[in-house]
């Protein structure tokens, strides 16, 4: 599966490329909103893992100029955040994310959180 991750924090994203490619996946690096917004619109990502905090814009703007991209319409977008608490939940799906990761992400079990997630979606 082809995975755009839009994560600033190079320690991070260095940590989810490798997982995401142990798992078999094709990870695709940004490591800001407008980076991202590119490469999404380049690739057609299978699964975004979208980090909130971003320079430029961030996460939320970030999605929801995705969710105006024709090809984008329909892809599982997934905030990774530290934030996790119920009125930030209710700001992350008011502007389009399908769901939510907890940073720190748990290696043994980001896989089965990402493939229930896309299972969710359908």
């Amino acid at each position: 599966m082809k995975i755009l991750v839009i994560e600033d924090e190079p320690n991070n994203m260095m940590l989810m490329t490798y997982l995401l490619k142990k798992y078999g996946h094709e990870p695709i690096e940004a490591f800001t909103g407008e980076e991202g917004l590119e490469k999404a619109a380049a690739s057609r990502p299978d699964l975004i893992l979208m980090d909130l905090r971003l320079p430029g814009i961030d996460g939320l703007e970030t999605t929801r100029r995705m969710r105006k991209m024709e090809n984008i319409l329909d892809v599982p977008i997934i905030a990774v955040t530290s934030y996790s608490m119920a009125d930030d939940l209710g700001t992350i799906k008011k502007a389009g994310f399908n769901g939510c990761l907890e940073k720190p992400i748990d290696p043994l079990k980001i896989n089965d959180k990402i493939m229930g997630m896309i299972e969710a979606t359908k």
